[in-house]
């Protein structure tokens, strides 16, 4: 799929305002305005919610891996680096396994029975996740992050972009 130059939208520029550059998955998305348009508000708002910046890119990188998508486990490999996660924590975030932060970790594994499940999580699950501290406001966010990132992960299955970060594959 082409990757747009020509910015008549104005979402190019507003990827480079939230984003600080213009990544190949997004300027492939912009081949449809609406879709990008949609991800982009939803990611804005989404930076504005409970869960930390930190915690936010453990879960793009969780659910990078749980989709095989190896262009957005790449990029989120290099943006957890540049957030001081270890390659050790950004190999147990890719598993959801063991995080040193309890609640972290309750987020992740939670995260990761919701992918594997459609939602369909036991009550110990979430009564685990409760008990770590997962409120309702982060459920909700928990949810919407997975299908933000199922959205950039399938998109770059299938628009297959050009790859520009360090390649880690998933």
């Amino acid at each position: 799929m082409p990757q747009l130059t020509e910015d008549p939208t104005g979402l190019l520029d507003e990827t480079r305002r939230q984003l600080g550059r213009l990544p190949n998955l997004y300027a492939a998305l912009a081949n449809g305005p609406a879709a990008l348009a949609g991800y982009l508000a939803l990611r804005d708002h989404l930076g504005r919610g409970e869960l930390s910046l930190r915690v936010r890119e453990q879960l793009a990188l969780l659910i990078a891996q749980e989709n095989h998508c190896t262009y957005c486990v790449s990029a989120h490999t290099l943006r957890g680096h540049k957030l001081g996660l270890t390659d050790q924590e950004l190999a147990r975030t890719r598993e959801a396994a063991d995080d040193t932060d309890p609640h972290t970790d309750a987020v992740l594994r939670l995260a990761r029975e919701i992918m594997r499940t459609g939602g369909r999580v036991t009550d110990t699950a979430l009564a685990d996740a409760r008990r770590a501290g997962v409120n309702d406001a982060e459920l909700a966010e928990i949810v919407a992050h997975i299908a933000l990132n199922t959205l950039s992960n399938y998109f770059n299955h299938l628009a297959q972009p050009d790859l520009d970060f360090p390649e880690v594959a998933a």
